[in-house]
């Protein structure tokens, strides 16, 4: 059986906590497929839904492939508060969160599927409030000072 340090075993959970997360999405956004085709509720009648619906979807793509690239760049071998904000993390200290919030609420006014939206919006909080803030406990004990000063300068 293998050592494995206490470093290895936060970085796993840190990403166990976000395939938790993205999991949230995935079974909130099936749910409301499954249940839009049972219902079929239908909430816009306005033209110009479908066109923010596509610039959602590609806002959402996009933000998720930045913020990837991002940390997969991300050198932690002198930590300052300055290592975390890069890319869409000067903006945001959960970009594919939103990425994926943005890519299930364009999907869902693309379709017109009022499920799909209103779990969009669940997902953003149960993931929020519940799987995120797992995960900034474990960061701030991995990294410290420095991510507690990244976390006050980037509020969302």
């Amino acid at each position: 059986m293998e050592n494995h340090s206490k470093t290895d075993i936060q970085k796993q959970s840190v990403h166990k906590v976000l395939a938790h997360s993205y999991s949230v999405y995935l079974i909130l956004f099936l749910t409301g497929v499954f249940l839009d085709l049972i219902f079929n509720f239908k909430i816009f009648n306005i033209f110009f839904i479908v066109p923010m619906g596509i610039f959602f979807l590609a806002f959402g793509t996009g933000l998720i492939i930045w913020a990837q690239y991002t940390s997969l760049n991300l050198k932690v071998e002198s930590v300052t508060k300055e290592t975390f904000c890069k890319g869409p993390y000067c903006y945001t200290r959960t970009p594919t969160n939103f990425g994926l919030f943005f890519l299930m609420l364009g999907f869902g006014m693309i379709i017109n599927a009022f499920f799909i939206i209103l779990f969009a919006f669940i997902s953003l909080v149960i993931t929020k409030f519940i799987f995120l803030n797992k995960q900034e406990k474990i960061l701030e004990e991995k990294y410290g000072t420095p991510y507690q000063e990244y976390k006050k300068s980037v509020k969302f």
